[in-house]
């Protein structure tokens, strides 16, 4: 039997090495902003309630006899719903719960449902006709002006 000797790092072995080091600090980078965006996200609370979303109309004292522009009541398990004011401020981006609505008192709206037939929506208290199972359905709704 022989002595046995280690052979020196040859150039691919080397190669490899510092493949698996970076790829091990790429993989930590990751998993530290992930972490770093988690704690901001958490910072701002997303309201997720089964009363209606306030809006600026809703404070005001006449607001409570006031039929909402456009109420969604989310009829599955979830229901990615998106509103906002068109060409403007974002008023609803979240999936709501089952049983879960959200009212809007805006004078013009626009509206993204994922799936159209999760939802139950009224528009000036009148219900519009339910969309199709599983489609994504995209709307505009405007105040009545008799109310």
């Amino acid at each position: 039997m022989g002595r046995h000797r280690s052979d020196p790092l040859s150039p691919a072995r080397l190669v490899i090495v510092i493949m698996v080091a970076i790829g091990v600090l790429g993989l930590l980078m990751v998993a530290v902003l992930s972490f770093l965006n988690s704690t901001d996200a958490a910072s701002e609370p997303v309201r997720l309630s089964t009363s209606p979303t306030p809006t600026a109309a809703a404070t005001t004292p006449t607001a409570e006899a006031e039929t909402p522009t456009l109420e969604i009541v989310c009829l599955a398990e979830r229901c990615p719903v998106f509103v906002r004011v068109p060409g403007g401020d974002i008023l609803t981006d979240q999936d709501l719960g089952q049983g879960q609505r959200v009212r809007h008192f805006e004078d013009d709206l626009e509206v993204v449902l994922d799936d159209a037939g999760t939802v139950q929506v009224l528009e000036n208290g009148k219900e519009r006709p339910p969309g199709a199972a599983g489609e994504r359905e995209s709307f505009e709704v405007s105040r009545d002006p008799d109310q």
